[in-house]
């Protein structure tokens, strides 16, 4: 029970930290660290090597696929081939089911995105077609927020799922496979259906802040600029599925190399650099700019995640991840349910899903490290659910939302955090679902 009171006193730390103090969350993980270390016993000098370890487990092929995540981004976003796709689905679908294409239009675009970057793709799109149609806003932009958020909280190669996949050991194919069967019927129901009922019963009242963003005169091709943002996915999947095909060892060996997260998306940064930059009349300085500008905001996240990975390894060298895990198992507590849970109670305490997610993973992948019949892709993705849920004032998603939507607090509580409620709770059902067939 004591190990329990402490690891609850050092989440309460975290949570202090970033609410109260205004601690960067880097630093309320790293004091939250240290005081469960010394409070569970652990001997000084092993303190900041455990911390260490666990950084340097977590950080060491993370840093190169959230780098080039960022890029793929970047290149997007400039080009304009964010918009193009939008545009895409729109014409597609027509008017009358703009609900369905904002949503296929969000989910694609979020793919390769970091959530902030996504709205600024895909948002002055969203203000356009509201003022041409004059329909609710909500019933345009809900459904694209919810396709962007999603993807950001369960399918790789989103940051927080990479590092839970490296946290939990899980096999990053097959959670590509499960999240995206729990993402679309998670997104229908987050998305269009709900924004269908919400914009019938909230009318803004404001007016949305319109997003400067540089629309370049010449767009990319419809083709190439899914080619280009579906082209990690492709090759993960297709990697993952080479072994089952027949081929000689040799072709499977490189297969499995160009379908790693880092090939994978090494491959299609140089493949946006032509097509999305210098076929664009980018030059190789403005493609350089770019790539600067969007890297420098991703040692924010690297911190964060990185603390993660050293709070989860001195949960294990301190003995406090046995003694919960042994405590789960006579509660009888299904490691589902519990990484849920955590990650969902971290999330509205901290206010950020990827805090949430690391921290969550750090807690319960020792927990279930010794146990038997655990699905871990299944664990990643309902970590990933819950910590979607219940954003408030403190996530920074919920402000964007509200400022670019032009909406007051009220509506944005109405519209956003049902929306990321929902879209928690069908995630984390629909898991337990595919948990009983798998």
């Amino acid at each position: 029970m004591y190990h329990l009171i402490i690891t609850l006193l050092a989440i309460i730390v975290v949570i202090l930290g970033v609410s109260w103090f205004k601690w960067h969350a880097f630093i309320s993980l790293t004091v939250a660290t240290i005081f469960l270390a010394l409070f569970s016993g652990l001997s000084m000098d092993k303190i900041v090597s455990g911390y260490e370890t666990g950084v340097g487990g977590t950080l060491g092929h993370l840093v190169g696929i959230l780098a080039l995540g960022t890029i793929l981004g970047k290149m997007m976003a400039e080009s304009g081939a964010g918009i193009q796709i939008a545009d895409f689905f729109i014409k597609k679908f027509g008017v009358k089911k703009l609900p369905w294409a904002m949503m296929l239009a969000g989910f694609i675009i979020g793919i390769p995105v970091f959530f902030e970057v996504g709205i600024l793709i895909i948002l002055p799109l969203v203000i356009s077609i509201h003022k041409s149609s004059k329909q609710n806003i909500l019933l345009i932009a809900l459904p694209a927020i919810a396709g962007l958020s999603i993807v950001h909280g369960l399918v790789p190669p989103h940051p927080g799922a990479v590092a839970a996949i490296s946290i939990y050991n899980a096999n990053l194919g097959k959670v590509l496979l499960y999240s995206l069967i729990i993402a679309i019927p998670s997104v229908i129901l987050g998305g269009p259906i709900f924004a269908k009922w919400v914009h019938k019963r909230v009318i803004p009242e404001g007016e949305p802040e319109l997003i400067r963003i540089k629309v370049p005169k010449k767009l990319p091709g419809t083709g190439i600029s899914f080619l280009i943002i579906l082209l990690p996915v492709i090759l993960i999947i297709f990697s993952s599925f080479a072994p089952y095909f027949g081929f000689s060892a040799g072709v499977t060996k490189f297969l499995s190399f160009i379908g790693s997260p880092l090939i994978a998306l090494l491959l299609s940064c140089f493949a946006a650099f032509y097509f999305l930059g210098i076929r664009q009349g980018f030059n190789k300085n403005e493609i350089k700019k770019f790539t600067e500008e969007c890297l420098l905001p991703v040692g924010s996240i690297l911190a964060i995640i990185g603390a993660g990975g050293g709070f989860k390894q001195i949960l294990i060298d301190s003995g406090v991840a046995t003694t919960i895990a042994d405590m789960s198992h006579h509660m009888n507590l299904s490691p589902l349910v519990l990484a849920f849970i955590i990650a969902g109670l971290i999330r509205i305490a901290t206010g950020s899903a990827t805090v949430a997610l690391t921290t969550a993973a750090g807690i319960v992948a020792p927990i279930v490290k010794n146990m038997t019949g655990v699905n871990l892709e299944l664990l990643v993705i309902v970590t990933g659910a819950g910590s979607l849920m219940f954003s408030h004032v403190n996530d920074a998603g919920f402000w964007m939302v509200k400022e670019y939507l032009g909406l007051s607090v009220k509506e944005t509580f109405k519209t956003w955090t049902v929306l990321e409620t929902i879209l928690s709770f069908v995630a984390f059902g629909f898991a337990l679902i595919v948990n009983m067939f798998v």
